[in-house]
């Protein structure tokens, strides 16, 4: 009879666990565009978010830890993001659109780093960048929400994109182990691995963070376009600020037609290139006066707004209920194995 009591107490507990991790209060996904966005200064990363036209940002993630690199989930219910608020340890967590409920994504801890996480179109999946330490490697997993497996997608490889319709993942490959300034983006089939360069070999230098357009028809990325300068060896040195300055953001069509600089070269070098939903603007990341901050390109016009202007800012991901895909993230399995809820 005791045993039978022990028993009856486990699963009860374990059930009322469960209705902890499943069923928290979920916060409604925005009703407007809205733009998540890295901002603070080094050791004190915070995740904002503000709308299209800059006004409005808030503090999300309220933490003394870095918290960066948010992403959007399909529907806008959920943001993924990075932090080191575990024993200085760049991991993946997880949040409401309101800044609530924040959670780790894996339950099992690591020494190495979780780092630039992308959402699978239907919201089931998840991939990362994979960065080893002390061997130096930097890989590309696939994950699904609610089981412990992780899998392989690619070596030598970051800042990985999932494609609208699901079939490819872009992003910047390092041909050579130990990469330095080499690198190039590169598509490769979630269901083949068969993988294939956006530039020719010849135009290989530094080709960075690639982000795809809402109908997966284009892609964006920052690239230098110039030859390395002489005496310089991309594979071991940095690259000289005057030559690096000249790094820009391009568009791309998905079968590597089309390419079109779409910022030009004057001040500092620009990254981060992310395209609106309707694909009309693009935002980006340029450094000024000593600090990046966020600006935002009318592709029509051309006309440039700074979005930001105090502490760092970098990067930025852009949702819009308008062009939201119909599909669900699935709450229920999204932290039942892997999820540990996470005070601030």
């Amino acid at each position: 009879m005791q045993n039978f009591f022990s028993k009856t107490f486990v699963c009860m507990l374990t059930l009322g666990l469960l209705c902890v991790n499943v069923s928290p209060l979920f916060a409604e996904a925005p009703t407007t565009p809205k733009i998540l966005f890295t901002s603070g200064v080094v050791d004190n990363y915070e995740v904002f978010i503000m709308n299209p036209d800059g006004s409005e940002q808030i503090n999300l993630t309220q933490h003394g830890a870095n918290d960066l690199q948010a992403v959007w989930s399909p529907t806008g219910e959920k943001i993924l993001f990075v932090s080191d608020r575990s024993r200085g340890i760049r991991d993946l967590y997880m949040m409401n659109p309101d800044g609530s409920n924040v959670r780790r994504v894996f339950r099992k801890k690591t020494e190495t780093w979780r780092t630039d996480p992308t959402w699978s179109p239907d919201g089931k999946q998840f991939a990362y960048r994979h960065t080893n330490w002390n061997n130096g490697t930097i890989d590309i997993y696939i994950a699904t929400f609610g089981e412990q497996d992780v899998e392989l997608l690619v070596d030598n490889g970051s800042s990985p994109v999932w494609s609208p319709d699901g079939t490819e993942i872009a992003y910047t490959a390092y041909p050579v182990p130990g990469w330095g300034e080499v690198s190039r983006i590169t598509l490769i089939d979630v269901h083949t691995r068969k993988r294939k360069f956006i530039l020719p070999k010849k135009a290989m230098s530094w080709q960075h963070g690639p982000s795809w357009s809402t109908t997966g028809a284009k892609l964006v990325f920052s690239w230098n376009k110039h030859p390395f300068p002489p005496d310089f060896n991309p594979r071991v040195d940095r690259a000289p600020l005057a030559w690096k300055n000249k790094q820009t953001i391009y568009s791309i069509n998905r079968d590597g037609t089309g390419l079109k600089q779409l910022v030009d070269e004057a001040g500092n070098y620009a990254q981060i290139p992310k395209l609106s939903p309707n694909g009309n603007e693009l935002l980006y990341t340029q450094e000024i006066m000593g600090r990046f901050q966020i600006f935002k390109i009318d592709l029509n016009s051309g006309v440039q707004t700074q979005m930001t202007h105090t502490e760092w800012n970098l990067g930025g991901d852009w949702f819009d209920p308008a062009y939201a895909l119909p599909v669900s993230p699935q709450p229920e399995l999204l932290t039942t194995m892997w999820g540990e809820v996470k005070k601030k």
